[in-house]
């Protein structure tokens, strides 16, 4: 059917891309091929999201005659993937992602695509994900193509599959996580015969590799629902072939008593995190480190679980248990080392405010907190404030004040002494000046000894310094 020139939005929107993309439309059909705009960008525009400078497009034409074509119109062409048949483009501050019409499906046992290009817009679209993901508008004439009733299923918020599901994740097991993914970023529900294959289907998502997976995972955490998207991956069994800590803490109790489970409370942890990106200075962007910290705190509990005598449960040590299994699960799932880093931090960090008590901490310990955090203070604060979820309104908000009087005493040590960065007075150099020791163990011994007493002490002066590193040097050596 084709799409009527209008006032309306979407149309508005539709033609400014044709206007755009209409000189590069013209050498296509010149040279004798189609070229539509598919996928996201027509889903988002039909469904009132706004206009994107990401476009996607697909033709009949092969890679290397795609390439050719928009070399003479666009400001750079660069090759994304076209053993996959893609073409990236860029013109002015519109990106291009230009693909072979295609069909794909996995070798039972091979964890990449396996490529064949297809002649026909309509044998593309049937490929497609989701039924909202194939629709099509063919260029230069708006000519729009729903052949699976996608814009019904984008009014409705429903996912569905051009074909059967079963077909559909055999071809590519990752589509089930991008379903938990779209969940998220839209807030879509997914068709009952969708979920089935699914959890029918989940041992399939195997094959798939570790970074195709962490890319879904990533793109879920950051989405408006996460929660939805999570449990989702949870409902259908997904989630132990993604991150099967998560559905372990299902089994365990939290120590508090407050919540249905550890599960429960990390996902509503999470939550709180995501509102403290916006609502908490310094605010931010959707913060992938900030979510999975939040998200993963907790998964050590499982394996600290104790039941006590008086009939409670302990979770002894679970930050530092949790912390080693942080890093073993975002390292196998080929998260940056930054990122495994930040998260595992945080995890070994995020009790560490319950432990000095509900506000009758020493200016040492101020310091030594900022120290430990160091980088991650932000979000550790962020993450803390989010850990508190009792349902004790009382409870809740001495926690808060208590937290409330910690930010003002770092604040306040950081103007009086540059707690961001906390060193002694006195540097490797001059520490073998005064002592007149070469380079070696003793030195950093020496620096650790005064760093220590920076913590305790606060700024002492470098002649201060000096007098106390000279007496405790010759303490040491008598």
């Amino acid at each position: 059917m084709s799409q009527e020139r209008s006032t309306a939005p979407s149309a508005v929107v539709l033609l400014e891309i044709a206007d755009l993309l209409a000189p590069l439309s013209a050498r296509f059909a010149d040279a004798g091929h189609e070229l539509a705009v598919v996928g996201g960008p027509v889903r988002d525009i039909l469904s009132g999201r706004g206009t994107t400078n990401d476009l996607d497009l697909t033709t009949d034409a092969r890679p290397e005659q795609i390439e050719a074509l928009a070399s003479g119109w666009a400001d750079h062409v660069w090759d994304v993937g076209v053993r996959f048949g893609t073409v990236g483009a860029r013109k002015g501050n519109h990106h291009l992602e230009i693909t072979t019409y295609r069909s794909e499906s996995y070798d039972p046992a091979s964890r990449k695509p396996e490529v064949t290009f297809g002649d026909s817009l309509a044998g593309d679209l049937g490929r497609r994900d989701f039924t909202v993901n194939a629709m099509a508008v063919r260029l230069p004439s708006l000519e729009f193509v729903d052949l699976h009733d996608g814009m019904r299923d984008l009014s409705e918020g429903v996912l569905r599959t051009p074909g059967t599901p079963e077909e559909s994740f055999t071809d590519d097991p990752l589509r089930m996580m991008r379903a938990a993914r779209f969940v998220s970023q839209l807030g879509f529900s997914i068709a009952p015969e969708v979920l089935q294959a699914m959890t029918a289907m989940a041992e399939r998502l195997e094959i798939v590799s570790a970074e195709r997976i962490r890319d879904e995972l990533s793109k879920l955490l950051l989405g408006a629902y996460p929660r939805r998207g999570l449990e989702v991956l949870v409902q259908t069994g997904l989630a132990p072939y993604v991150v099967p800590e998560l559905p372990a803490l299902q089994l365990e109790v939290d120590e508090h008593h407050r919540h249905k489970d550890v599960y429960q409370h990390s996902l509503t942890v999470m939550e709180q995190a995501i509102d403290l990106e916006t609502t908490h200075e310094p605010v931010s962007e959707p913060d992938l480190v900030l979510r999975l910290a939040a998200l993963l705190h907790d998964i050590g509990k499982p394996k600290t679980r104790k039941f006590e005598t008086d009939g409670g449960v302990s979770f002894h040590h679970h930050e530092v248990v949790g912390a080693r299994m942080v890093k073993k699960r975002l390292t196998a799932l080929r998260f940056p080392n930054d990122v495994v880093d930040e998260v595992a931090k945080l995890t070994e960090l995020h009790l560490r405010f319950h432990g000095y008590g509900t506000g009758e901490w020493t200016d040492s310990a101020v310091r030594r907190y900022v120290r430990d955090a160091g980088d991650q203070l932000v979000r550790l604060h962020k993450l803390t404030r989010a850990d508190c979820t009792t349902r004790n309104r009382q409870r809740a908000a001495a926690l808060q004040a208590a937290y409330n009087g910690l930010e003002e005493r770092i604040a306040r040590l950081a103007e009086e002494e540059e707690l961001a960065s906390i060193r002694p007075e006195l540097d490797g150099n001059r520490i073998m000046e005064i002592l007149g020791i070469p380079p070696g163990r003793d030195v950093g011994v020496a620096y650790d000894f005064l760093l220590e007493l920076r913590l305790d002490r606060g700024p002492l002066g470098e002649d201060e310094a000096e007098r106390v590193l000279r007496e405790w040097w010759a303490e040491r050596q008598s």
